[in-house]
């Protein structure tokens, strides 16, 4: 099994026609099952057209009626992309991923707003996707370094997602599932989100857990795992020696009235049964040795 997307997952690309959304949706079409998974395009005014013979619609909720499809991946340029976001929870659709970083923060909170009640779920942006190994990848990750295995991994971080990821592999370790939920201050799932499904994930046996500074998210998650949680967790906090009132380069991370610190965050996860690393280049020999 997997989390939130699988080889049965029907996807549309919002923002096909622009360089990054094809340069990445070719490379989405060529991994595992993602020729058939990749149903349709949207821009709108390019209705009719297709690319890598992929239909493009001018609206989502065409893409979805002419293909059934369950999820998007949002590719469109800051100005516009929120408003994409809102297109894709409008039609019904069951996941949204929104790689486009630089968003404005006003435009998150009435995106936000404008989800509550609806049945669709968010991820990112400013994320890399989401990967099921050996079935599909939605987003920008290397879909080479991953295989199917028993480690799942949730992330802020898009880079230290890929860490993880290759450290795993070094220990001959795959991955159920990777989820890169964003750096942004508004995004959609939180680590809290993604453990809760984690946990309930028959093939997931361990958690490898990347924050960073900023926020309280981590913490709150921590507390959930102490009490709920199942399986083991690794996990690391990006951003140790940022000095307070610093942020590095996602714009939810950084320190502020007393909280949000790598050691704050640290200290309530290791409290809390996590076990955690303060050296990115163990992550990898951790999750090894949780598992045995």
């Amino acid at each position: 099994m997997s989390i939130l997307i699988d080889k049965n997952t029907r996807v549309i690309t919002q923002g096909i026609t622009g360089k990054t959304g094809q340069f990445h949706t070719r490379a989405c079409i060529a991994y595992a099952s993602g020729k058939s998974c990749f149903v349709a395009g949207v821009t709108p005014g390019k209705g009719g057209q297709a690319f890598e013979a992929i239909p493009i619609f001018d609206t989502v909720s065409e893409a979805r009626a002419a293909t059934g499809a369950t999820a998007s991946v949002v590719y469109v340029p800051p100005p516009y992309a929120a408003a994409a976001i809102d297109e894709a929870v409008e039609a019904g659709l069951d996941l949204v991923i929104c790689i486009t970083e630089g968003i404005p923060v006003r435009d998150m909170i009435r995106t936000r707003y404008r989800m509550q009640g609806k049945k669709s779920r968010l991820v990112g942006p400013n994320c890399p996707g989401v990967i099921t190994p050996d079935e599909i990848k939605i987003g920008i990750m290397p879909g080479h370094i991953h295989k199917t295995g028993p480690v799942g991994v949730v992330s802020r971080s898009g880079t230290l997602t890929y860490e993880a990821v290759g450290q795993l592999m070094e220990q001959g370790l795959g991955q159920s599932s990777c989820v890169g939920i964003g750096g942004d201050p508004v995004n959609g799932l939180k680590h809290l989100d993604v453990m809760r499904l984690f946990n309930d994930d028959p093939q997931t046996e361990a958690v490898i857990m990347v924050g960073e500074i900023g926020g309280t998210d981590e913490e709150a998650c921590a507390r959930w795992i102490k009490d709920n949680m199942r399986k083991p967790v690794v996990g690391f906090i990006a951003g140790v020696t940022a000095p307070p009132g610093k942020r590095m380069g996602h714009a939810g991370a950084i320190i502020s009235g007393g909280t949000g610190s790598a050691a704050d965050k640290l200290a309530v996860m290791e409290e809390c049964g996590i076990k955690i690393t303060r050296n990115p280049a163990e992550i990898g020999k951790l999750a090894r040795l949780v598992l045995r």
